[in-house]
């Protein structure tokens, strides 16, 4: 056992800071860095680097397949797009197709009724006149009467006279 003497004249030893800093202990960082340093290279080149490297060139691919597929249901769309317009304008001229044969139908069928109505119109106008021609020519005949009636009414007034039948007829005649 020690004494207490030996204790205190023995000099602890002096620390010479952080070991890093002590030269002393430099090869053995040194080494131990290379070491590590080679690890961590060779694990990233051989492990990591691939797999980073696969995966983003599987990212790559991916994504200039999903581009071509964007392209190609586009060209798609725009190929069913003029499809469907030239449906559509086939579909609007057959509309308008049919739209002007019901019209000309129409047309037709208007024409037809006017052109028989028109005929009825005129056979009424025809017979029409027939009666107005046979009440005008009635009319005529008692206007010669009536005017003889009044002439003599008219020379009685005026003459005092009566004129006879005979005298009235042929001043009728005359008129």
């Amino acid at each position: 056992m020690a004494t207490p003497t030996q204790e205190s004249t023995a000099e602890p030893a002096k620390s010479a800071g952080l070991p890093q800093f002590d030269l002393q202990w430099w090869p053995g960082q040194i080494v131990w860095f290379l070491i590590i340093f080679i690890a961590m290279l060779v694990f990233i080149r051989l492990f990591a680097a691939p797999r980073v490297g696969g995966t983003i060139d599987a990212r790559e691919d991916k994504i200039s397949g999903d581009i071509a597929d964007a392209r190609r249901l586009k060209d798609e769309a725009e190929a069913q797009a003029q499809a469907a317009a030239a449906e559509t304008a086939q579909a609007r001229a057959a509309a308008q197709r049919v739209a002007a044969e019901a019209r000309a139908k129409a047309q037709a069928e208007v024409a037809a009724k006017l052109a028989a109505e028109e005929a009825k119109l005129a056979e009424q106008a025809a017979v029409a006149e027939a009666r107005i021609s046979k009440a005008r020519d009635a009319a005529m005949a008692n206007v010669a009467g009536i005017a003889s009636e009044t002439a003599g009414l008219i020379v009685g007034k005026l003459t005092g006279k009566t004129a006879t039948p005979a005298e009235l007829a042929s001043a009728a005649k005359g008129a």
